[in-house]
């Protein structure tokens, strides 16, 4: 069949498009030796209908303000969205056939956006949806811009809680710019799913979470038509429709059946099912054109930090908020999320400064961090916050946020056993290993409010994932204004020729390291102390010349567990280069805490002065 290039197609032509998404899907899959053709080929007339009629967009400008956005949140199913590059003319044959799932190519098992047509990675399913929130508050309450948000997702996904985050939000915010596309083909990886095809009961969960829930027979052209043509309507709730299909549609023997998911069709198998479905084509496919949308050019103005007396009991939360107003004082891109605890994490004040890029989360932290994704692939500055302990809930979005190669501002308050009689489920002592280990990730950790809001503002212009910890408790100011603090540095606070021990802390464990070197100073002995407010990257120069400096003796103290936190990014630094007669004392987090005032809780961890000194002491004997 000969290409053809259309302007959308008609009703009566959209089959034979469905038809080539089948071919192209099995082909491919096929060809790498792996894949979900059963998957794709179930949504293969949903997306047909989609791309050819409904999706607004320009190929050849993907990051065209006006255009629609499509996000495969059952990332799976890539076999489908690749067949669809290729119907627009974006991706050849060739490299569908030749590309897919190959090492050092594009074509990934699932998609992330090293293509530019993709907006955030997928495949760790419930993602996909709640990514799409953030991008659709970006068009409806920050641009006010007419594109929509079409997000294909599976049945099998809906049994994770983040999709249903996701609904209960997109309504809470009224997002008629999201359009929900569920693919209920009844079959999971292993069988069938919790409902099958029970449309009612779907119908009734999706309207439960404030959502208009549209059921249609996902195979019908017509019916799938009627039901996206609902998007040019005045809809009054986000729109989810809930297609019953049929998966491994078009291939008899295959259609339905249990035990073909994530199988490609083997050689034979596929050249008989690509005959039945009617052969190869090569249709060029390209539906209706965006609208024209201006973005206006933004810069960011000087920024004016708020100071802080030295001496001055502040906690480093307090900080955040202030240094955050002033910076989104001088740039309108940035934006910020909370998970119900404005009060608390400090950001109450860029809430009464700036309320219109505020955005709620409610106790849905998974959501806030997909929603912070979702901001930055539109341009925005997210910085997004909550209780230390509870980013825990998003790690999976946390993880997937370098493979869509996202910015993420996360802030953590409320961490350590400093915050005292709340108790152990409130205290994030596992923080530090979660966002270290996220590819190219930052972790900050001031220990006073100067360096907080300098650290906040230096956070608007890291890549990837970055993390500013904060505690809860006041503590003096060390610094002033004139202070710089890159990232990747330190701060030495003590430092004399007749250093015999180096001590190093970060946030409260700072402040218990200098008053620790106050004690060993009435015992004669003289300590130099280290603020390792950048804990990676680490300033491993700085650390490996103190320790250097004082004989190999130095001690770690951490308001963390073990694993993963400061102790673990110093010795990392200390073994890049060694340091002679290295004698280094880790003091961390060990065991369950409970409740307890804050002193009585890091003297129970072993992280106060008292502690910090005695260990210092102890390699001085040694």
């Amino acid at each position: 069949m000969t290409t053809t290039m259309h302007d959308g197609l008609s009703l009566e032509q959209v089959p034979e498009l469905a038809a080539q998404l089948r071919v192209d899907s099995i082909r491919s899959s096929t060809a790498a030796g792996s894949g979900h053709p059963t998957s794709s080929l179930s949504a293969a007339d949903l997306l047909a209908t989609l791309m050819s009629r409904h999706l607004r967009y320009d190929w050849d400008a993907p990051d065209a303000p006006g255009n629609d956005h499509l996000i495969f949140s059952k990332g799976h199913a890539s076999p489908l969205l690749y067949s669809v590059f290729k119907a627009a003319g974006v991706v050849s044959d060739q490299e569908l056939m030749e590309g897919y799932r190959r090492f050092d190519q594009r074509l990934e098992g699932h998609p992330t956006p090293v293509l530019p047509w993709v907006d955030v990675a997928t495949g760790s399913l419930g993602q996909g949806l709640p990514d799409g929130v953030g991008i659709a508050l970006a068009g409806k309450e920050l641009e006010q811009a007419p594109y929509r948000v079409w997000v294909l997702t599976g049945d099998s996904e809906l049994a994770e809680g983040s999709m249903w985050e996701a609904l209960a939000t997109a309504s809470h915010y009224g997002l008629t710019n999201l359009v929900t596309i569920v693919d209920v083909n009844r079959l999971g990886q292993r069988g069938e799913t919790a409902l099958g095809w029970d449309m009612d009961a779907y119908a009734a969960r999706v309207q439960a979470f404030g959502a208009q829930a549209v059921v249609i027979d996902g195979h019908d052209i017509g019916e799938i038509d009627a039901a996206l043509a609902r998007a040019d309507g005045e809809l009054e709730r986000p729109l989810v429709v809930l297609a019953r299909t049929v998966k491994g549609r078009g291939i008899p023997g295959v259609e339905d059946e249990e035990d073909w998911h994530g199988k490609p069709m083997p050689a034979e198998r596929a050249e008989e099912a690509v005959s039945s479905l009617g052969g190869e084509r090569s249709l060029q496919v390209r539906g209706p054109r965006p609208p024209e949308v201006e973005r206006p050019a933004t810069r960011r103005g000087r920024v004016e930090l708020p100071t802080f007396e030295l001496g001055e009991e502040l906690a480093t939360r307090k900080a955040y908020g202030p240094a955050l107003s002033a910076l989104a004082d001088v740039d309108p891109r940035v934006v910020a999320l909370d998970g119900e605890v404005s009060n608390s994490t400090g950001v109450a004040d860029f809430v009464e400064a700036h309320p219109e890029r505020f955005f709620e989360m409610f106790i849905a932290e998974q959501q806030m961090v997909a929603a912070a994704t979702g901001l930055s692939t539109r341009g925005y500055i997210a910085y997004a916050s909550t209780f230390a302990a509870f980013l825990t809930r998003a790690a999976d979005f946390i993880r997937m946020a370098p493979v869509s190669r996202a910015d993420l501002r996360l802030v953590g308050s409320h961490a350590g056993v400093e915050i005292g009689a709340d108790g152990p489920s409130q205290m994030g002592l596992e923080d530090l290993a979660m966002i270290a280990a996220t590819q190219g990730s930052t972790v900050l950790y001031p220990s006073d409010a100067t360096s907080t809001a300098a650290l906040v503002l230096a956070m608007a212009d890291l890549s990837g994932v970055s993390y500013l910890r904060t505690t809860r408790g006041g503590r003096p100011v060390l610094y002033g204004p004139e202070e710089a603090f890159p990232v990747g540095g330190s701060k030495t606070l003590r430092r004399s020729e007749a250093d015999a021990v180096t001590l190093i802390g970060a946030g409260v464990t700072l402040h218990e390291a200098l008053a620790a070197a106050d004690l060993l100073a009435e015992s004669g002995v003289s300590a130099r102390v280290i603020d390792a407010y950048s804990v990676k990257p680490i300033d491993g120069v700085a650390i490996r010349e103190a320790v250097a400096a004082t004989g190999g003796r130095a001690v770690v103290a951490e308001d963390h567990h073990r694993e993963g936190g400061l102790g673990a990014a110093v010795l990392a630094a200390l073994a890049e280069e060694p340091v002679r007669d290295l004698q280094l004392t880790h003091l961390a987090v060990d065991g369950v805490p409970g409740s307890g005032t804050t002193a009585e809780l890091l003297e129970w961890a072993g992280i106060d002065a008292a502690h910090i000194a005695r260990a210092a002491q102890a390699a001085l004997e040694s």
